[in-house]
C-alpha cells in the first residue's frame, strides 16, 4: 500500500489546522510533522504543544520526525501530544535501543532515520526492533531541496535486508524532493511511505497531485 504523508513544514503555518483538513480531504493518510531543535539541524520548527492542538481535529496518523539531539528526552512529550509514529535519527545523541524501547512503551510506533551520509548498514542492528525506517533523500533541516537519487541504493539495501529477515511489513519512508517525477524511482527501490511537501502544498489541486503520486508509486 502506498502511503502519502504531506510535510506540514510546507504548509501555511497560520492555517495549520485547516491545512491538515485540506490534506486529509485530498486523500493523504498520514501527516508528517518535522520537529527541529536548531542544534541537530540548523533550523527550528514546532514542538509537542502544536501537535497536541492539531490532533484535536486530525483524523490521519501523526508521523512525527524528530530532528533533535536528544529524542529520548522528548519522546514522551510527543507521545502524549498524539504522535502515532515517532522517528528519531540514529545519528542523534540518544542510545538507539533505549530510544526505540521507550517509544514503544509509550504506545507509539518506533522508527529510525539515517542522514544521506550515513550508510544503510548502520541501522541494520535495529531493524528487528522498529516499525519503519526513514531514508533522508535530502540533508535534513530545510524544505524545498532537490531529490538525491543516489540514496536509492540505500533504500534498496534496507528493503533487501528486511526481506532477508522476513520483515515484509516494514515501512520504508523517503523524505526530501518527492514529487510526481521522483516518487516512481523511490518506489522501485523499495519505499512505500512518501513524504512530500512543496509538491503537494504548492499544487493548485492537492487531491489531483496526491492521486497522481499514489499512481506513480504503484509498481
Amino acid at each position: 500500500m502506498v502511503i502519502i504523508s504531506p510535510s506540514l513544514l510546507s504548509c501555511d503555518f497560520a492555517r495549520m489546522g485547516e491545512e491538515v483538513t485540506r490534506m486529509e480531504e485530498a486523500g493523504a493518510q498520514w501527516m508528517h510533522i518535522d520537529v527541529m531543535d536548531g542544534h541537530f539541524v540548523p533550523n527550528i520548527t514546532i514542538g509537542a504543544p502544536v501537535l497536541k492542538s492539531l490532533k484535536k481535529q486530525m483524523n490521519s496518523l501523526a508521523d512525527v520526525h524528530l530532528m533533535i539531539s536528544d529524542p529520548l528526552k522528548y519522546a514522551e512529550d510527543f507521545a502524549k501530544a498524539g504522535a502515532d509514529y515517532i522517528t528519531f535519527h540514529v545519528e542523534s545523541d540518544s542510545d538507539p535501543v533505549e530510544t526505540i524501547e521507550r517509544i514503544r512503551e509509550l504506545g507509539c510506533h518506533p522508527s529510525i532515520s539515517v542522514k544521506p551520509m550515513t550508510p544503510a548498514e548502520v541501522i541494520f542492528p535495529y531493524l528487528d526492533k522498529v516499525d519503519m525506517v526513514l531514508v533522508m533523500t535530502v540533508e535534513p533541516g530545510f524544505g524545498g531541496q532537490s531529490f538525491m537519487a543516489d540514496m536509492m541504493p540505500k533504500v534498496k539495501a534496507i528493503r533487501e535486508e528486511c526481506n532477508r529477515r522476513g520483515l515484509y511489513d516494514m515501512h520504508i519512508q523517503v523524505d526530501g524532493g518527492i514529487d510526481t517525477v521522483t516518487i516512481g524511482e523511490a518506489a522501485k527501490a523499495g519505499a512505500d511511505v512518501f513524504v512530500s511537501g512543496s509538491a503537494i502544498f504548492r499544487a493548485p489541486d492537492a487531491a489531483a497531485i496526491i492521486k497522481e503520486l499514489k499512481e506513480k508509486a504503484t509498481v
